[in-house]
């Protein structure tokens, strides 16, 4: 199998890596000052310097705009790896102009949703007075409802390609992963279910969005999901709280969970 959209264009100069290595560092510190001042950007993205490193590899599932990737690449340098996965159509063109304005070059972007086989699928982008809401698109397959999207006038539907995380793995990233964040709207199951290999083989630290408000959906609670991380697949859960505190259970005032082999 082939990834399409994986690799650069070109190889990219020292000149050219350094440039983007310091506009990624102006990038991350700017994500990270709004982080702790809990506009907008997440509180977790302080703790990824925790799990990850330069010459690492990263995969971003649901990267959307692309907040968690550009502190990603900072992290893990030219020497290493990031790869986003955004299937929206406008998500993913804001994210490549985001990518090609900081010159990052070992970042590197697919139009593919993740889940448990390959397919064709639709993606439910809701609107609100006629915008998208990205943040909110989910994959309509497996769903039995539109949870708590119901709370949206509309909605359109784009037609995407499914790969599965172990596909991509093998083929992106044969040596393994440190870090998969993934935030697919209720979908982390059917995620899970096509990663066995990879999470069996290489054991990544997973950070995670589950709300039961989104899992249901799907016809999955949150707490078992939990379960079957901390539990089959043997993972450790944790909270970033100015450090990343293990927890043994779900949470109701969060959404963000780090799991660790």
């Amino acid at each position: 199998m082939s990834i399409a959209g994986g690799a650069p264009a070109e190889r990219p100069t020292a000149r050219r890596r350094a440039g983007g290595t310091r506009r990624s560092r102006a990038v991350r510190g700017v994500l990270s000052a709004a982080a702790r001042r809990g506009a907008v950007v997440e509180k977790e993205i302080l703790g990824l310097a925790e799990l990850v490193g330069p010459g690492d590899v990263c995969l971003d599932v649901g990267a959307e705009f692309g907040l968690y990737t550009h502190v990603l690449a900072d992290l893990v340098g030219p020497h290493g790896a990031v790869h986003a996965f955004e299937p929206q159509h406008g998500a993913h063109r804001a994210l490549r102009l985001g990518v090609r304005a900081a010159g990052l070059s070992w970042v590197h972007l697919h139009r593919l949703a993740l889940g448990a086989a390959p397919t064709t699928a639709e993606l439910s982008v809701p609107r609100r007075r006629g915008l998208p809401v990205h943040g909110r698109a989910y994959v309509t397959a497996g769903a039995q409802d539109a949870g708590p999207n119901r709370e949206f006038a509309g909605h359109r539907l784009e037609s995407v390609a499914v790969e599965t995380l172990d596909a991509v793995v093998a083929d992106l990233a044969p040596d393994g992963v440190s870090l998969v964040k993934a935030d697919v709207e209720g979908a982390e199951g059917a995620l899970l279910d096509g990663a066995a290999t990879t999470l069996t083989a290489h054991r990544p630290h997973l950070l995670l969005e589950i709300e039961d408000r989104h899992t249901q959906k799907y016809g999955v609670r949150a707490a078992d999901l939990f379960d079957r991380l901390t539990g089959e697949l043997g993972y450790r859960a944790h909270l970033w709280s100015a450090g990343w505190r293990p927890i043994a259970g779900i949470v109701d005032t969060e959404r963000n969970y780090l799991f660790s082999p």
